[in-house]
């Protein structure tokens, strides 16, 4: 049961349903995915996961930084997705509004649960 409950379980989770609503979109209504969909996906998705991982590791060492660790990990995702999207901008990408459209939809999705954990944690914290 402790496997359910851990952070690689439930981002799992979040990753497969992200995938799942992007798959489904792209069937339904294919004009509203850019073509670097999964380019995004992987970014924001690997991202992601790394962030929560230092940041978990680091709350261990360090417990009473927990606010500090995860506001600096929102604060590098949101930096390193500017430079992303920074990058392939200069690269020549096309359909730019389609692509930032769907670059901000699925960030905003990890960002969500990124907030959901951090309030989770903070009940136990508090004390």
């Amino acid at each position: 049961m402790k496997f359910l409950s851990s952070i690689h379980f439930r981002y799992a989770i979040v990753s497969l349903l992200v995938a799942a609503t992007i798959l489904l979109f792209g069937i339904i209504l294919p004009k509203t995915i850019h073509s670097a969909i999964w380019n995004i996906f992987g970014f924001v998705a690997g991202l992601s996961y790394l962030l929560n991982v230092i940041t978990f590791w680091l709350y261990q060492k360090f417990p009473e930084n927990f606010v500090s660790l995860k506001i600096l990990g929102m604060l590098i995702r949101f930096l390193s997705a500017l430079g992303f999207i920074g990058i392939l901008i200069v690269l020549g990408l096309e359909n730019i509004i389609l692509f930032l459209v769907n670059f901000f939809l699925i960030f905003l999705f990890y960002l969500i649960f990124d907030i959901y954990t951090f309030i989770s944690n903070l009940r136990p914290n508090s004390k």
